[in-house]
């Protein structure tokens, strides 16, 4: 067992479950209240865990993690560009409820995601919490695209507004950009990446369940 590789999946597990326990109990108690205060109640717990991730490119390519280097690339930078670049950026839409779903999202995939991986680093694997961690994906994934898609739509009126990230290109380029036209791009860009995503989570779990029935079998 590597403990590093264990503390940092800890870590992460600790950060994600705080997000995802924290959203549920402010529901409980706040109601829809909580959902414009979300940002501002859990918005730098979840930038230190999205900005840890990275991390995890790291890890796959010195080989102290078993995870494939594509799928996780895709899955931060999307995460990265709509956390940072979108919503920290326009204070506008930090209150809307797509930031909550979205935070609801991510946090309940990675609690299970960190929970397997943690588990996996010492040898301990639960068919259960197995078939949970490549299957729920199916459902949430693509649930968590569209609010991507969405948390950028109603995002461009106010880069249009400000002009923020807007610039002109220095000589000799000077080329003037206007970046919601670049977020229209990533929008179109965004679902060609899910569905290498999809597919990739698709062949990996196809794989790693199938095993999990041939061994089943033999037992």
């Amino acid at each position: 067992m590597n403990p590093y590789i264990f503390c940092y999946y800890l870590i992460q597990f600790c950060g994600h479950s705080w997000i995802f326990i924290n959203m549920i109990i402010r529901f409980l108690i706040f109601g829809e209240d909580s959902v414009a205060d979300t940002f501002y109640s859990i918005g730098l717990v979840m930038r230190v865990c999205q900005s840890s991730s990275i991390l995890e490119l790291l890890h796959i390519r010195l080989s102290i993690a078993e995870d494939h280097f594509l799928p996780r690339l895709l899955q931060i930078a999307e995460r990265i560009i709509i956390l940072f670049v979108v919503i920290v950026s326009q204070e506008e839409i930090q209150g809307k409820c797509v930031v909550c779903i979205l935070f609801f999202l991510w946090s309940f995939l990675d609690v299970v995601r960190y929970t397997y991986c943690m588990l996996a680093v010492t040898g301990t694997y639960f068919r259960e919490l197995t078939w949970l961690h490549y299957t729920l994906w199916i459902p949430l994934y693509p649930l968590s695209v569209l609010a991507e898609e969405f948390a950028i739509y109603v995002s461009l009126p106010h880069f249009e507004t400000y002009g923020t990230y807007s610039t002109q290109l220095p000589l000799p380029f000077d080329i003037p950009v206007y970046f919601p036209y670049v977020l229209k791009i990533y929008m179109a860009m965004l679902f060609g990446g899910a569905y290498l995503l999809v597919r990739c989570l698709y062949m990996e779990r196809k794989a790693q369940l199938g095993s999990w029935t041939i061994k089943a079998k033999r037992s």
